[in-house]
């Protein structure tokens, strides 16, 4: 048995060890909000929080992080700057990666509170958009972060 707190609470998944993350946030806890894009880290649609720090839960064994404190879109507060953000700028176009987006976006200003630009494309560099909304994503971030976007 594994454990793990997901999104404040605490839980058991029965998983295999080698089993993804994704798979045990999707299937076994039945938390859809990371999306499965390309299963080799490359797209970041399943981009999570792992310990405050923005992990790809498609190749990323559950068995690797066995205690340790999961944040996924579910988990963040109605009133998160970020989603607010995101909303106020009309972000997404279609939608599908946004989550994913958002939980790095949580991770880069965790980390660096009022990000430039370069720091922007560098953290969000991993997160592919095929609708191409990179231009509002910074926008939203530097808005969240309290910089003029």
């Amino acid at each position: 048995m594994i454990r793990l707190t997901v999104n404040g609470k605490a839980v058991t998944v029965a998983s295999e060890p080698d089993t993804p993350l994704l798979w045990v946030l999707r299937d076994e806890l039945q938390l859809k909000g990371a999306k499965y894009g390309c299963g080799i880290a490359q797209c970041g649609a399943c981009t999570v929080l792992v310990g405050g720090q923005a992990v790809r839960a498609c190749s990323l064994p559950v068995g690797d992080i066995d205690g340790s404190v999961v944040t996924t879109i579910e988990g963040l507060k109605a009133d998160d700057a970020v989603q607010k953000a995101w909303i106020e700028l009309q972000t997404p176009q279609c939608g599908f990666c946004q989550p994913g987006q958002i939980m790095s976006a949580k991770a880069l200003l965790a980390e660096t509170p009022r990000p430039d630009d370069a720091a922007i494309d560098a953290a969000m560099a991993g997160n592919l958009c095929r609708c191409g909304t990179y231009v509002r994503i910074r926008a939203a971030i530097k808005l969240a972060s309290g910089q003029a976007a």
